[in-house]
């Protein structure tokens, strides 16, 4: 069957790619915005990409259209398929019919951590010899790959949130069916499609609609807008963690968690010592640990997964070391993502001098949604860059003149290269957190250090 990929090269989208590919299906695809990592995976499986959406994309006619949740009506090659009728779907729809339907579906839902922990889970899936298939929204350093298919009987997926496509705007994660789920947290985000938290956590006990009788929900014991989508109703057995009187815990971590031991009340045990830092890392790891003990990985064994693991692209990746100074890539965009990140490298570092520069990309930070508390997220750095964007019509520098000298606002990706590249001294961190591009000032900020 020859499918077409409106948005091919979004994660989720360019996962979908793959995984059709490893069906045996030709599998083309055109993108307004085609980018490293995605298009490079998907061209080495000989995958053709075409820029823009032209209607001549649709010759030869393809058999089946897959739509992005990025498509809207009025796209043109959209409207030919529509006028046409060419048979087309949406993503999600899809790989529950192709694949998810016959497979044990292990979902990682929540506002953040989504991407690390079902990372965390299809490692340990993969070193207890389960050999699971994946979609991932980032590329994992383990596997090299964002998505692969596989004949296991286990299927790991990043649930997320965000709508499905145009003609169907319930959340993605409702056609997943997991039997095994984890719940990280819930907060408000995505307000270009959703009104309040209230309609958010409507989204999430939809979700909790669908899990079986049988299945497991795993989620945190003190969020209060989980706790609140439980309260809504709930049929599966709910297991708790990261409080001292759940069923799992945490103890005996150092003051940034890269050592830990994992304990439950069954007396399982496991030791973890691996690369990644940050208490909110470790949250990821033990709800990553509990939902493989579901399909019955030891909990030793999956601590010892840990001490192998590589993390992902793009969150808290040290992109550059020398001459005494470090450069992080981090996927950071929402308030609380930004303090998590932020804190767990100064438990790390002590008392290096630790910068931030930050682009407010997100639909969500573009409408200032996070203004109010965007300031309080840079508490642990020591020097805050912002990038005031075209695009972004709220004042930034009103909202975190709180921050004094320690903040400053620019319009131009230039100036903060500059800045950085001159200000510099031996033993800085700088992470630059963005959920884009940046507009190559990674590179830039690199080169000018060079």
């Amino acid at each position: 069957m020859h499918i077409h990929i409106l948005g091919i090269c979004g994660t989720f989208m360019g996962g979908l790619a793959q995984i059709a590919r490893s069906l045996d299906h030709e599998v083309t695809g055109s993108d307004q915005n085609i980018y490293p990592p995605m298009s490079e995976q998907l061209a080495a499986l000989g995958i053709e990409i075409w820029h823009g959406y032209e209607l001549a994309h649709l010759d030869p006619r393809p058999d089946l259209v897959v739509v992005g949740n990025a498509i809207s009506r009025g796209n043109p090659v959209l409207e030919r398929v529509l006028n046409r009728a060419i048979p087309y779907v949406s993503g999600p729809a899809w790989l529950y019919r192709e694949v998810l339907q016959d497979k044990h579906v292990l979902g990682v839902a929540g506002t953040h951590g989504k991407t690390t922990t079902t990372t965390i889970l299809a490692w340990i899936l993969e070193f207890a010899d389960l050999q699971p298939g994946f979609l991932i929204g980032g590329v994992a350093e383990n596997f090299g790959l964002s998505a692969r298919y596989s004949d296991s009987d286990y299927f790991v997926i990043e649930a997320d949130e965000y709508d499905t496509c145009f003609y169907d705007k319930r959340s993605k994660f409702i056609h997943y069916h997991p039997k095994t789920l984890i719940i990280n947290n819930i907060e408000f985000d995505h307000a270009d499609i959703f009104h309040d938290l209230a309609a958010i956590k409507r989204e999430f006990h939809h979700l909790l609609r669908t899990i079986p009788e049988t299945g497991k929900i795993i989620v945190p014991e003190k969020d209060i807008a989980v706790n609140a989508v439980l309260e809504m109703g709930c049929w599966s057995e709910v297991v708790k963690f990261n409080d001292a009187g759940s069923k799992w815990i945490l103890t005996d971590f150092d003051k940034d968690f890269q050592h830990f031991t994992v304990r439950n009340t069954d007396g399982d045990s496991g030791r973890v010592a691996w690369s990644l830092i940050g208490e909110h890392n470790a949250h990821n790891a033990l709800a990553a640990i509990i939902a493989s003990h579901d399909v019955g990985v030891p909990v030793a064994k999956a601590c010892a997964a840990l001490s192998q693991f590589k993390s992902v692209k793009r969150r808290l990746e040290c992109i550059f070391d020398a001459g005494g100074i470090r450069i992080y890539d981090d996927f950071a965009h929402h308030p609380t993502a930004i303090a998590a990140t932020l804190k767990a490298l100064r438990q790390h570092t002590d008392n290096a001098r630790l910068i931030a520069v930050m682009e407010p990309r997100s639909n969500t930070m573009k409408m200032g949604v996070h203004g109010e508390t965007l300031a309080a997220s840079f508490a642990d750095a020591d020097q805050v860059l912002l990038f005031q964007a075209e695009n972004v019509d709220w004042d930034i520098a009103r909202h975190t003149r709180g921050l004094g000298d320690r903040c400053c606002v620019f319009s131009n990706i230039d100036d903060i290269v500059h800045v950085l590249a001159t200000q510099q001294r031996v033993g800085d961190h700088i992470v630059i957190m963005s959920n884009g591009s940046f507009d190559g000032l990674h590179l830039k900020l690199i080169e000018a250090l060079r």
